[in-house]
């Protein structure tokens, strides 16, 4: 069927505007800056990993909020039974309850407080028992002031982010609690980190002479002595107009003044009136920065700050100062940063990697498929070109998972390729011409090319929906990639090989490889060795699930929590030296490893470690080692890292649900069935190689699990239609028969595919650097176990399936839609 004229000019003009759309992301960013806005406004933005940055996932102290609302709730009180004039009892602290003798009149007073706002819920419960007044926190009181603070925290947070000068930061809310911060190009994250984590709530407040009622010991910042100082806050922080940083005249040590505004001058001024002669602390956070003695009175609204701090800590106190309090204790609950330079190196490590694999994959369709292969990989970087279009269009960031993907992608879409040019094989054997050779090998073609993709789509859907991050990120360039595979292997290719058989006028449309002839589809009795295959493949998995036990996994920080930091330094790292200092000053269990280079190292600190444990290795690392940079922290909180764990699994569970139900729906339920037995089977020996090995599982291991489910259910699929096309064909024939020769038909098909997908995975287990090959080699392990099964296990498990419910497969076929 020739196309109409109006198809052709659509098809070059849409192409046309995907290649314009995607060049600019391969010149200079100079360069791009010289081209209209027009023309580079949908480039692609690099995730954090590949220009350098840092990533902090902030949440809400909770314990600090309700401790908090418990005293606002005590000095409610306190004013209610002042007011009242009644004796003033000791309240008493309960968890997140209050209790104080109480009377009618007070339980009055606190119920009409508690339900202020009509059809609000209140914020605590009010009860009086036996004469005592029960005042108790609500969970939805807790929900709602902590999703009230991370609202009111993002204006401060992007206050002092500006402040400091991050260019193009991203500050979001995530969750009912959280706020994400990303901020490009930075590459020590240690001065940032402090400065989102610190409440930043600051008050004047006298020293006492001594410990006494109403008096608390308040560490100094610099560690060096605790302060009796006075409860009562003599002058609130929010009265601070400005702050800057600065040096002193006489000494050049660095201060931080500031200025009241009109009413915290008036009051700064009668303090320093009335106390000369005694110590003003100046408390930031539960420390006093500094205590000094009132030598006169202070009338113009204006002080200074000293004390033992590096110029930097000056301006990030100057910082917090000016920007203000943030209304709650953020905590830094997830930390990833990646220095400039390691993004530089992951970009070099993606395009090596990236070009090698499409050669190696270009190398192999010449080689298998002759000219018709070297047509089909031209379509490949068409593929490359469409995808980062789209990932523009629609504002996606590439990272160095997306990186993987598309490269995967390379590898995978060629497969629609070698299902159609195998079908076109074995319709031109059968005798037919060329254009009806083209025709009806498409056709019986495209259905298992849709089953197939399918089934990994919706692997990469489910990843994205409880996905986050970079992650994400690998799931929508993955599913655009599959789409436009689709698109380019079917429609696009076939357009070119209708035009030129049309142009050549071809008789016979012969799809010869490069050297030698196409082999016939052999005889081997796959079914005669089924049982052993069967036999040896669930041996191979239940030792592996053994492995999972003892050893165990490898668990990463993804899913135990901790700190992950890659030291680098000009010399080489004196690992023992540092070894012994790690496990002498640093909390918890701190491991320390060589990595890639002896001038860098792997530090790893297990469990429950937070940002005290990356400010301690940092200190550690820098005592030691003077020049020392950290090319790359992570940091994930104990909460993070059980929603890991469950969101991975969970994204696992549901992955494998879903593609099992559309074969379900697709095929017939022995096909299902099989599809479950013989996929159990992959992926615990791809466990159990993990194990074995001692790889470690993370999050990449997740991304590539998940992709290695839609591998080997998308080989299932071709397998298991071309057994449900025999069957339709040859009903006579026993079972067994039939799965033989739909296997020897399918043979070059299953190693020709999985051939190229690991010519596109090898670069990046090789080369492409820690974080790529954690998703590289258990993808070859993966698909390496896939293939063999299909081959080997999944025919067997079939036949098994119909022997034990005393029916015939074939009936199933010849009944039921296809």
């Amino acid at each position: 069927m020739r196309r109409p004229a109006w198809v052709i000019m659509t098809y070059a003009i849409l192409l046309l505007l995907a290649v314009a759309m995607a060049l600019p992301n391969f010149i200079s960013t100079d360069m791009r800056d010289r081209l209209p806005s027009w023309i580079s406004s949908d480039t692609v933005p690099l995730g954090l990993d590949l220009q350098g940055g840092a990533h902090l996932l902030l949440a809400v102290d909770r314990g600090d909020l309700a401790s908090a609302r418990l005293a606002e709730l005590r000095q409610m009180l306190v004013a209610e039974m002042r007011a009242q004039n009644l004796p003033q009892a000791k309240i008493q602290l309960d968890g997140t309850e209050l209790t104080v003798p109480g009377t009618a009149s007070l339980l009055s007073a606190v119920q009409a407080t508690a339900h202020g706002t009509p059809g609000v819920p209140s914020d605590f419960t009010v009860a009086l028992t036996d004469g005592v007044l029960h005042l108790a926190l609500t969970d939805a009181g807790l929900d709602r002031a902590a999703t009230e603070a991370a609202d009111g925290s993002l204006e401060v947070i992007r206050h002092r982010v500006d402040q400091v000068g991050v260019t193009e930061p991203v500050i979001s809310r995530v969750g009912k609690d959280r706020v994400l911060v990303q901020m490009p190009g930075v590459e020590d994250p240690a001065e940032l980190r402090a400065l989102l984590g610190s409440t930043a709530k600051m008050s004047f407040q006298m020293v006492a002479s001594g410990p006494g009622p109403g008096v608390s010991l308040l560490p100094m910042r610099d560690g060096s002595d605790k302060l009796p100082v006075e409860d009562h806050v003599a002058l609130s922080g929010d009265r601070l107009k400005s702050a800057a940083s600065g040096f002193e005249p006489k000494t050049g040590r660095p201060m931080v003044s500031f200025s009241f505004d009109r009413q915290g001058s008036a009051v700064f001024s009668e303090i320093t009136a009335a106390n000369i002669g005694r110590r003003f602390a100046v408390v930031l956070d539960g420390e006093v920065l500094t205590a000094p003695v009132i030598q006169q009175a202070i009338p113009g609204g204006q002080g200074q700050i000293t004390g033992n701090f590096t110029p930097q800590e000056a301006q990030t106190l100057a910082v917090l100062l000016t920007s203000g309090a943030l209304p709650a204790t953020l905590d830094v609950i997830e930390e990833r940063s990646v220095g400039a330079a390691l993004g530089a190196d992951s970009v070099r490590a993606g395009l090596v990697t990236g070009v090698i694999g499409l050669g190696l994959v270009v190398a192999m369709m010449v080689g298998l498929y002759g000219a018709w292969g070297l047509l089909a990989s031209s379509v490949l970087g068409l593929n490359v070109m469409l995808t980062l279009s789209a990932l523009g269009f629609l504002g996606a960031t590439l990272t160095l998972p997306g990186i993987a993907g598309i490269i995967l992608c390379l590898g995978i879409a060629v497969d629609s390729n070698i299902l159609i040019f195998s079908r076109i094989r074995e319709e031109t054997a059968k005798g037919a011409v060329a254009i009806k050779a083209l025709t009806l090998g498409y056709g019986r073609a495209w259905a298992t090319i849709l089953d197939a993709n399918i089934t990994t789509l919706l692997a990469m859907v489910l990843l994205f929906m409880f996905g986050a991050g970079a992650i994400r990120g690998f799931a929508v360039t993955m599913s655009l990639g599959i789409v436009i595979s689709m698109f380019t292997s079917v429609a696009l290719m076939r357009f070119m090989m209708e035009g030129v058989v049309r142009r050549r006028k071809l008789k016979r449309l012969e799809i010869r490889p490069l050297i030698g002839s196409v082999p016939k589809p052999g005889k081997f009795s796959f079914m005669r060795r089924g049982r052993l295959a069967l036999a040896v493949s669930a041996v191979l998995s239940v030792g592996s699930l053994a492995m999972l036990v003892m050893p165990g996994p490898n668990l990463g920080i993804d899913f135990t929590g901790g700190v992950q930091m890659v030291l680098h330094s000009d010399a080489p790292v004196p690992l023992s030296d540092l070894r012994e200092r790690l496990a002498t000053e640093v909390p918890g269990d701190a491991s320390l490893q060589a990595f890639d280079t002896p001038n860098e190292a792997l530090i790893r600190v297990q469990g429950q470690a937070g940002q005290a444990t990356v400010a301690a290795v940092e200190h550690v690392a820098n005592q030691l080692i003077p020049d020392a940079v950290f090319k790359q922290i992570d940091l994930v909180g104990p909460t993070i890292s059980g929603e890991l764990a469950t969101t991975g699994l969970l994204a696992l569970g549901l992955a494998v649900l879903a593609m099992l139900v559309y074969i379900w729906i697709r095929f017939e339920w022995h096909f299902a069935a099989g599809a479950i037995v013989v996929l159990f089977l992959d992926v615990t020996k791809t466990f159990g190689v993990i194990a074995l090995l001692g790889w470690e599982v993370n999050l990449t291991t997740i991304i590539a699990l998940l992709t290695l489910i839609g591998y080997s259910v998308n080989d299932k699929v071709v397998v298991y239609d071309r057994i449900r096309e025999q069957l339709a064909t040859d009903s006579g024939a026993p079972l067994a028969e039939v799965i033989d020769r739909s296997l020897n038909q399918v043979l070059a098909r299953c190693i020709f595919t999985s051939g190229t997908t690991l010519m596109a995975i090898l670069p990046m287990a090789i080369w492409g650097g820690p974080a790529v090959a954690g998703f590289a080699w258990p993808m070859i392990a993966g698909v390496t176990i896939a293939t063999a099964s299909s081959l080997f296990v999944a025919g067997p498990v079939l036949a098994w399936l119909a022997r034990r419910n005393n029916a015939t497969i074939l009936h199933q076929v010849l009944h039921s839609p296809s």
